[in-house]
């Protein structure tokens, strides 16, 4: 699986909408994401899993709060992914459920606007509605990409509470960690530091009890 492109849109911290080619930013191989606490790092994934399953980890999965308080209160939340699995390409948009304006009162009371999803796959040079279900699109994503979202989350997007224990643990407690948020055995290989940040951590998969 390979993301291509991510548009966000009144969704955590970014009001207007944002667009990031990730096909650009991956072209000279590793890039790192950083900025200070608060600039959307976090929401940038959330955008991720948001867009390919419908919900965001944890305690941030409340789909009607991932709308920006920084929006105008007529601009839809909505995410925009472009991926690829295999040789298939696919583009998932989807709002969160949110509370617009009612136009005949003014802005003074709200109509609620339900949750929606649009997934599409590039065929044949041109885009061709796969499914407008939000349930019937999340279950078709993770059939292939092969990952429920609490797998794509635990192997894709390490938590960063247990990544901070993970790194103050010792070596038995991390492979005790490593065990519980990937079902599996890892060892670490190398931690990539530039600047006093770590930038990536690799892993060996083992069949054996020890490395």
């Amino acid at each position: 699986m390979r993301i291509h492109r991510l548009e966000m849109q009144a969704f955590g911290p970014f009001a207007d909408r944002q667009v990031i080619d990730f096909d650009e930013l991956g072209a000279h191989g590793l890039f790192l994401l950083n900025g200070p606490t608060g600039a959307g790092k976090t929401s940038v994934l959330d955008a991720i899993c948001f867009a390919l399953y419908g919900t965001v980890p944890g305690a941030r999965q409340q789909g009607r709060r991932l709308r920006s308080d920084h929006a105008a209160q007529d601009t839809a939340p909505e995410v925009v992914c472009e991926f690829s699995s295999g040789v298939r390409r696919f583009e998932v948009v989807r709002s969160p459920q949110w509370e617009r304006p009612a136009k005949r009162a003014g802005g003074k009371s709200t109509v609620t606007e339900q949750a929606k999803t649009l997934l599409r796959e590039f065929v044949d040079g041109a885009w061709v509605q796969k499914s407008s279900r939000n349930d019937e699109a999340s279950a078709e994503i993770t059939e292939l990409l092969g990952m429920n979202r609490d797998q794509f989350t635990r192997v894709v997007m390490l938590p960063q509470g247990d990544f901070a224990a993970f790194l103050r643990a010792d070596a038995a407690s991390r492979e005790q960690l490593l065990q519980q948020l990937f079902h599996i055995g890892y060892c670490v290989a190398a931690v990539v530091i530039a600047d006093n940040e770590i930038i990536a951590v690799y892993f060996i998969k083992y069949l054996m009890n020890k490395c």
